[in-house]
């Protein structure tokens, strides 16, 4: 189902515009020891979260801030579509109810009303979030709703997320990336760190209704990862509906059209996309310190081995 672009472009704007007014102190605030942005959810919005009531055929798609997650959106999106083949008139009501959404398609955006009025979403829906498992409802990690959660090498994703929020007006700004890497490091950053994120969802990697995707694995092959995600989601699809998506689908293509889909957001955060752009960035210091780490927190788990550390984080 394509999104309704009027509606997500104008929340964007309206996000900007407010960001705009807020001095950089109170752009983040912390909720259970983890930070923020303030100008797209609230304390009470997290609170009211708890309370969610998810569906049995909900689509969860769940993943640290850079690690993919909108590029894994769309192309779920796009199978989702092509398996249930919706009429004309089935299109515009989804895309109808989605409007009355007012907010960026994460669970954890928006005021606290926002999961009421997500009750009005025809099945099924496609949820997104970069919440760990700790802070999802309980109706999601209890219920029947499938997980994919993706994970990316956190080279890459902490130098995807230092141009990310050095670019996101919602975001306050490092001087450099020499004093951005200790904040990421640490968890001082939105989200939280992406090591206790790993490290918590490493407790679900054998539950039988989450199957973990790897970003590289993705950009590898799509075709082959597109038709793991259809077979665990259940969807039914043609070899050409696959080729077809993967083209539409791919970073250039959806960068090209970025514009007309995400307005001046777009920009932001579709940059290049690519496998080993830390080695631009990383120091040698840096390069060991983010090595310990990993084994530190995750070394010898299934996790790890399904990252292929080893592969990706090594110069």
């Amino acid at each position: 189902m394509r999104r309704s672009s009027e509606r997500f472009i104008k929340t964007i704007d309206d996000c900007f515009s407010q960001a705009e007014k807020v001095p950089t102190e109170g752009l983040l605030f912390s909720y259970r020891g983890i930070l923020y942005p303030a100008t797209v959810t609230s304390p009470e919005t997290l609170e009211a979260l708890e309370n969610f009531e998810a569906r049995n055929d909900d689509v969860i798609l769940a993943g640290y801030p850079k690690t993919g997650t909108n590029w894994l959106d769309q192309i779920v999106r796009e199978l989702e579509s092509a398996d249930v083949k919706c009429t004309e008139e089935e299109m515009k009501e989804k895309i109808d109810a989605e409007k009355k959404l007012e907010t960026f398609p994460r669970l954890e955006f928006g005021d606290p009303g926002v999961y009421e009025r997500m009750k009005n979403l025809p099945s099924r829906r496609i949820i997104l979030t970069h919440l760990p498992p700790h802070l999802l409802p309980v109706s999601i990690l209890q219920g029947k709703a499938k997980i994919l959660l993706l994970v990316r090498n956190p080279k890459d994703t902490a130098v995807s997320y230092y141009h990310f929020y050095n670019n996101m007006p919602v975001l306050p700004s490092f001087t450099s990336w020499d004093e951005y890497f200790p904040a990421f490091m640490s968890g001082k950053v939105a989200w939280g760190s992406y090591f206790d994120h790993l490290i918590e969802w490493n407790k679900y990697i054998d539950h039988e209704r989450i199957v973990m995707m790897n970003y590289e694995e993705l950009k590898e092959d799509q075709i082959q990862g597109m038709k793991k995600i259809a077979a665990f989601f259940g969807f039914s699809l043609s070899e050409e509906d696959f080729h077809r998506i993967a083209k539409k689908t791919s970073f250039q293509a959806m960068k090209d059209k970025s514009k007309e889909t995400h307005g001046k957001f777009g920009d932001i955060l579709f940059r290049k996309g690519v496998v080993g752009n830390w080695k631009d960035l990383f120091s040698k210091a840096q390069n060991e310190e983010m090595d310990r780490k990993f084994q530190d927190c995750l070394g010898g788990t299934k996790l790890a081995a399904k990252m292929k550390y080893d592969v990706y984080c090594k110069a």
